[in-house]
C-alpha cells in the first residue's frame, strides 16, 4: 500500500493546470503548498468543460481507471454548466447537473474512492457593492447533491466572495486575468490561483476527514 494519499482534480479552467510562463493559471495547480507531502495530486481539471462534457468526452471514465480505495476525487463544476447558448455542456440545475455529479460520485465510489464536492468559484461580479454569486442554482443543488449523497462539500463559492469582499474591490481585482489583459473576470492569475488553492485548503480543514489532517 502506497504511503501516499492520492487526490485526483476534475474540474474546469478555474481549477485547471497552466504552463509556468502563462499568466493564468488555476488553483489546482497551487493546491500542493498547502498540503504536507504525504499527499500527492493528480489535476485532471481542463477548460471549457462542463459536468457533461468531462463525462462524454470519456475523461471522467479514464480517471476512475486510476483511482483505488482511499483516494479521493474532488470535484468542481458548474462555470460551464450554466451556458445554455452552449447546449453541448449545458446542464440544468437541478435535473441534469445532479444527475452528472452523481456519476462522478457513483463512479468514485464503486472504486472505494472518496469523493468531495467543491461549488464553483466565485468570479469577479461586483455590483452595488457587493460581489456577486453568478451560480446560485448550481451551488444549492450541488449542496442538494451532497445531503442526497451523504458526502462532503467545500462552500468555494461563499469562501471566495467572502474573501473578495474582505480584501476589497481593488484587491480582488488583482487576482484575475482582466488586471493583465483589461478583460475576464473569470479566469485567475497566479496570485488568484494560489490565494483560491489556500481557500480550499481551509475549507478540507474545516471538513475534519482524513485528508484535512494533511493540511499544512
Amino acid at each position: 500500500m502506497s504511503k501516499y494519499v492520492n487526490v485526483f482534480l476534475a474540474g474546469d479552467s478555474t481549477m485547471q493546470t497552466y504552463k509556468s510562463d502563462d499568466p493564468q493559471a488555476g488553483w489546482g495547480q497551487f493546491i500542493e503548498k498547502y498540503f504536507s507531502e504525504d499527499i500527492k495530486f493528480f489535476n485532471h481539471a481542463i477548460g471549457g468543460r462542463s459536468s457533461k462534457t468531462f463525462v462524454k468526452e470519456d475523461r471522467l471514465n479514464n480517471l476512475l481507471q486510476l483511482l483505488n480505495e482511499n483516494d479521493y476525487l474532488l470535484l468542481q463544476m458548474g462555470h460551464n454548466d450554466a451556458t445554455p447558448s452552449r447546449p453541448e455542456r449545458y446542464t440544468e440545475p437541478f435535473t441534469t447537473y445532479k444527475e452528472y455529479l452523481k456519476m462522478y460520485i457513483d463512479g468514485a465510489k464503486q472504486r472505494q474512492a472518496i469523493p468531495i464536492l467543491i461549488t464553483p468559484v466565485g468570479r469577479l461580479h461586483y455590483k452595488d457593492g457587493q460581489f456577486v454569486n453568478d451560480f446560485q442554482d448550481y451551488c444549492m443543488a450541488m449542496k442538494e447533491v451532497a445531503l442526497e449523497e451523504s458526502i462532503q462539500l467545500i462552500d468555494l463559492m461563499a469562501m471566495s466572495l467572502d474573501y473578495y469582499s474582505t480584501i476589497g474591490y481593488d484587491h480582488a481585482l488583482e487576482l484575475f486575468m482582466i488586471s493583465v489583459k483589461g478583460e475576464d473576470i473569470t479566469h485567475f492569475t497566479k496570485k488568484g490561483a494560489d490565494h483560491v488553492a489556500k481557500l480550499v485548503s481551509k475549507g478540507m480543514k474545516e471538513l475534519d476527514n482524513r485528508l484535512s489532517t494533511f493540511v499544512k
